[in-house]
């Protein structure tokens, strides 16, 4: 049996996937992202050693909650970086019939094809696909994230897409035009939603009590405003939110 190691569960999520959701909180992510609202996930030993089969057992006392369109969302941290615990508890999702979804950013330690075969939806956190802005946000080079692009183009799953938008580092129209460009970089059959979310400091008292240094703490939080004229601007209408 594969143990894994989690931050946290959230049994009743509405805003990680379709429907009523139980969200798995992985531990371990090798991006820095500047923005990042959860570094306590970044190290597998701070995480709680679990097993798929505690998951499952768990879910199956909220299965009634998830209906016909919800189920368990698997997020970080980043769950491709426990890619057999995460394959295991896929699989035992499916036996259950149970949705099933990876929220991703699609850094992690390959087996990709044979996750997704077990995954319903997709959703991809597109940090840029500008090589040297994705570099400046993550801290790590983009060919990373395409070698998984690629397994999901060929997955042909249901994807959602998002990117979080950060005053002077994402903000532009021309950041704006690179995102639209790399959504429409996947076959349109495949993306169903796309979104736009506004940076905040809600993480950074997260930095203070961990002793690491918060590389954005003069940057304000976007405005609803500004968040606003960036959707506006997007051709993407009928699948922004």
């Amino acid at each position: 049996m594969v143990k894994g190691y989690i931050h946290s569960i959230e049994t009743l999520g509405t805003l990680d996937g379709p429907g009523i959701r139980m969200v798995i909180f992985f531990q371990g992510c090798c991006l820095r992202c500047v923005y990042c609202h959860n570094p306590d996930t970044w190290f597998f030993n701070k995480g709680t050693s679990i097993t798929a089969d505690e998951i499952i057992a768990k879910a199956k006392r909220y299965q009634p909650y998830f209906r016909s369109n919800g189920g368990i969302t698997f997020s970080g941290g980043e769950p491709l970086r426990q890619p057999n615990f995460l394959l295991e508890c896929l699989k035992s999702c499916k036996k259950e019939g149970i949705h099933t979804v990876i929220d991703t950013s699609g850094i992690g330690f390959g087996n990709y094809k044979e996750i997704l075969k077990y995954t319903d939806l997709i959703i991809l956190d597109i940090k840029h696909s500008n090589p040297e802005k994705y570099k400046q946000i993550t801290g790590l080079d983009i060919k990373y994230y395409y070698e998984f692009k690629e397994a999901v183009i060929k997955s042909k799953k249901n994807l959602w897409i998002k990117q979080v938008v950060t005053p002077g580092i994402n903000d532009t129209y021309e950041d704006m035009i690179a995102f639209e460009k790399e959504v429409n970089s996947f076959p349109s059959n495949m993306v169903q939603k796309v979104e736009l979310l506004p940076y905040h400091t809600l993480g950074v008292f997260k930095y203070e009590k961990l002793g690491i240094q918060y590389k954005l703490k003069d940057i304000p939080p976007l405005s609803k405003e500004k968040l606003n004229q960036l959707k506006n601007f997007l051709s993407l209408k009928n699948l922004v939110e």
